[in-house]
């Protein structure tokens, strides 16, 4: 998977975020949230736990920060994208993989992102690999669900992507949407509420503003959008994607998707 480096680990936000009260954040479990960057963010992920009243409790296992040996104490677990690839053989990353496995036994809500979701196909004994003809998707690109009981909801036509490689999807698990380009699979599910997304629903504007802006030379990569695009099309898309996350997170959270 490949993320821009540079990203901050600020929150922002392209919106005002709401307070939430003491009693109300203190009945709720934490959500584990796993990065991959001194800097990264969690965006609008964060944002909406953190205005539905859970605590971030952010890990970098990159910097040695260590993973629980069970989420019981946890609401659920985020594993975000990065510029590493599920197939590194550093131990952080193996470990990482191999841990995919505690939300899996205990059934626990589990959403991968991009890295993540790579991640978890690679912890199934499914293949994570590059294009073969060397393409990428960064920018925004369309995608369409393929499941016909909606596990994720509506979603959005256009997402917002940052990857050069994509993921197979394992024996056991169904695929819940496709695109037409380089990566055709965007999204699966294991079990109950175990969900793999290629996409980056979390991106705030800020973030694509750093992202593009940063990184010029994967700007010139097959399949990469130029960077106006990116911009205008966070105007355009991501409020639909936001309204969007805020629907699946809700029922996301409570283990509350179709189970397979």
């Amino acid at each position: 998977m490949l993320e821009a480096r540079g990203a901050t680990a600020d929150i922002t936000s392209d919106g005002p975020c709401e307070p939430v009260g003491r009693t109300q954040a203190e009945a709720k479990k934490p959500v584990l949230m796993v990065l991959h960057q001194r800097h990264s963010s969690p965006g609008h992920v964060g944002q909406w736990f953190q205005r539905n009243g859970h605590a971030l409790d952010l890990r970098r296992p990159c910097y040695d920060d260590p993973l629980p040996e069970t989420l019981e104490h946890h609401c659920g677990a985020v594993i975000f994208g990065g510029p590493q690839s599920a197939n590194d053989m550093d131990e952080y990353i193996r470990r990482e993989v191999g841990w995919v496995g505690v939300a899996l036994k205990e059934k626990k809500p589990f959403l991968g992102i991009c890295l993540g979701a790579q991640m978890l196909a690679h912890h199934l004994g499914a293949k994570v690999d590059h294009c073969q003809n060397a393409c990428v998707e960064i920018g925004y690109h369309p995608v369409h669900c393929t499941d016909p009981n909606k596990t994720l909801g509506e979603l959005p036509k256009h997402v917002y992507q940052w990857h050069r490689e994509g993921f197979d999807i394992p024996g056991g698990a169904r695929l819940l949407a496709r695109s037409d380009g380089a990566f055709p699979n965007q999204a699966m599910i294991f079990g109950p509420a175990a969900v793999g997304i290629q996409f980056h629903p979390e991106i705030t504007y800020t973030q694509v503003n750093r992202w593009s802006g940063s990184n010029p030379t994967r700007l010139l990569m097959r399949g990469a959008r130029p960077r106006p695009d990116h911009l205008a099309g966070h105007l355009t898309h991501g409020p639909l994607v936001r309204q969007w996350l805020d629907q699946f997170l809700s029922r996301w959270v409570k283990a509350g998707l179709v189970a397979v």
